[in-house]
């Protein structure tokens, strides 16, 4: 069985060393609500219920499964989620992010990053059903009605109710134009919503009696494509203006799918026959509202990538240092032992120095991004909330995309540490690696990040969020050049800074002549941005690292030797990729249709 603990250390080293979270969160209102000895309170408080309550769960929820009794429709979740539910609820988990407003903690968002990471390493499973209510409860905020804050946002803050994001139907799933849910107003300020729903998380289950569905669908009078969707909260329960509720709604889970991995995670059918709901936001403006769910669901899901990334790492190193195999090949390390380690043996380390990189440098990209979130919500400045605002649209498809793929590489190689054990369940690795396949599927495939990080994000929208990164690092790179001390990383990061605007610049025109450039370079230009990225998160590590107090000699050499190790094989395939995209879409487009096979 895997276990797993919190890595506290590392992330407060990334969240407080490297981001300095405490001085921002200081300077924004409402700072010194949240001073740090409350912050690393709210960390150990958080690593307790998920070491203890959830880990647990994982293993035996995966081979457990949801169950749907196809009589009365309801979705059993595995032997105790529903108590552990009901435990994160009673600890006020349920609303940590929400305004005190509505009944939350308030926490700031960076914070409930790391928080956000721990369940996912603990049980990603169970994870998803508070993921999709935290989706709602952000576009209940901000496009919602005063009465439907007051009625449905409060229960789900307080974690009697939970949430879903009902978009995709089968016929279509990112091409949103598609859709054919129907909505009719009943005249009273009701809708008549009608329609079925496939991939629906959460979308029917045992943790709380009502689920309140966020449903994309068209008025009658709506136009063609994307431009005619409006969105509606359709409540399991039907719940009256005034909060009441009543009988059940004319919806109902038809089918369970079976998957790959996130067994525990009910992924429903939905079919809505008439189902009462409520317009939210205005008519035919549903995407607006809908987008607000899917950019912090979009994070939300980098995050997963990196809570199974670290605790695949956490396994595979303790095996790694158990497991006798074979001798070193400078001989033997431990002569009063039949074999040595694994660990001794290079391309073991290579594995295991791929885990940590990608996972300490993802995990300050991560937070990073979570920080972006903080100040566009709390800051009075304009000028930094717009700032912040840009930033966070241009690292959102990067930390979705490259913490999710690196998620694959990282249980792939500490499954591969195992061996043959790594393949059967006994030992957890191999429900690792199922579960994180999901994680560049669903929310927008890595795919759809890279076309919107290089189509939208920079093409369109003329590049600023990567003009404040960019520029964020050149900043720091001048600031840094006289460090002898980090030359070795300030060098190639200034250099790699400067090619990647040529290279963008090179895109660009490209793609003006021809689309399919940008098409064909999207995914490698997604990857090159997230190595760089993470190099420069690296950077600034071993300088947080070099400057701290808080920490000793043996953490600090960590650090520098595993930016070197980044740095020296890690870095380099931005150069496969740099290839790709200048070899343009010509190979990609040339074989006609029918000579595929």
């Amino acid at each position: 069985m895997s276990k797993y603990t919190a890595p506290l250390a590392d992330m407060r080293f990334a969240l407080f060393d490297v981001l300095g979270s405490e001085a921002l969160l200081a300077a924004l209102p409402g700072g010194d609500a949240a001073p740090r000895d409350l912050l690393d309170a709210v960390l150990e408080e958080s690593a307790k219920f998920n070491e203890q309550v959830l880990a647990p769960l994982n293993q035996s929820g995966d081979a457990e499964g949801c169950t749907l009794d196809k009589a009365t429709g309801r979705v059993s979740t595995p032997k105790g989620f529903r108590e552990a539910y009901a435990h994160f609820v009673e600890g006020g988990w349920a609303g940590v992010n929400a305004p005190e407003e509505f009944g939350g903690q308030n926490v700031p968002y960076v914070v409930g990053a790391a928080l956000k990471e721990m369940i996912d390493s603990a049980n990603l499973s169970w994870g998803n059903y508070p993921l999709l209510s935290h989706g709602a409860t952000e576009a209940l905020k901000h496009h919602g009605e005063d009465w439907q804050r007051e009625v449905f946002l409060k229960p789900i803050v307080a974690g009697t109710w939970t949430g879903t994001m009902c978009l995709t139907e089968p016929h279509c799933g990112t091409d949103l134009g598609l859709l054919k849910t129907r909505a009719e107003p009943a005249g009273d300020g009701t809708y008549r919503i009608s329609g079925t729903k496939i991939f629906i998380t959460g979308g029917e289950h045992d943790l709380t009696d009502n689920i309140i569905h966020l449903v994309l669908a068209r008025l009658p009078d709506a136009p063609a494509g994307t431009k005619g969707i409006s969105l509606f909260i359709v409540p399991k329960l039907k719940v009256a203006r005034d909060g009441s509720v009543g009988a059940r709604n004319s919806l109902s889970c038809g089918s369970l799918e079976h998957k790959m991995g996130i067994k525990a995670s009910a992924t429903c059918v939905m079919n809505f026959d008439a189902a009462e709901g409520y317009l939210i936001g205005q008519p035919n403006k549903g995407l607006n509202a809908m987008f607000t769910m899917m950019n912090t669901a979009r994070i939300a899901v980098g995050y997963q990538g990196l809570g199974l990334a670290e605790r695949a790492y956490q396994n595979s190193l303790a095996y790694a240092r158990d497991r006798l195999q074979m001798r070193a090949l400078t001989g033997p390390k431990f002569p009063e032992k039949p074999a040595d380690p694994l660990l001794v043996h290079p391309d073991i380390r290579r594995m295991l120095l791929t885990q940590k990189a990608f996972i300490e440098g993802g995990r300050v990209l991560g937070y990073y991004a979570a920080q972006q979130v903080d100040i566009l919500e709390r800051s009075t400045d304009a000028t930094a909330r717009q700032r912040a605002d840009e930033l966070l649209g241009f690292i959102t498809p990067i930390v979705k995309g490259l913490l999710t793929e690196m998620a694959q590489e990282c249980c792939y190689d500490a499954l591969q540490v195992f061996g043959g054990h790594g393949y059967i369940a006994e030992w957890g690795m191999e429900q690792f690696a199922r579960d994180a396949r999901i994680t560049t599927i669903y929310e927008g495939t890595t795919q759809i990040q890279a076309l919107d990080l290089l189509g939208r994000k920079i093409l369109q929208l003329q590049g600023a969020g990567l003009k404040h990164f960019v520029g964020e690092i050149s900043a720091f790179c001048q600031a840094q050049q006289a460090n002898a001390q980090l030359i070795e990383f300030i060098k190639p990061l200034a250099e790699l800074t400067q090619e990647w605007i040529g290279l963008t610049q090179e895109i660009g025109k490209k793609s003006m002549g021809n689309p399919d450039e940008m098409g064909a370079a999207a995914v490698d230009y997604l990857f090159y941005a997230g190595y760089i990225a993470l190099a420069y998160f690296w950077a600034r590590s071993v300088a947080a690292a070099d400057a701290s107090t808080a920490h000793g000699a043996d953490f600090k050499q960590a650090k520098r030797l595993t930016a070197r190790f980044y740095y020296s094989r890690l870095l380099p395939r931005t150069r496969g990729h740099l290839a790709a995209m200048r070899a343009g879409a010509e190979s990609l487009m040339a074989l006609p249709a029918d000579l595929f096979g």
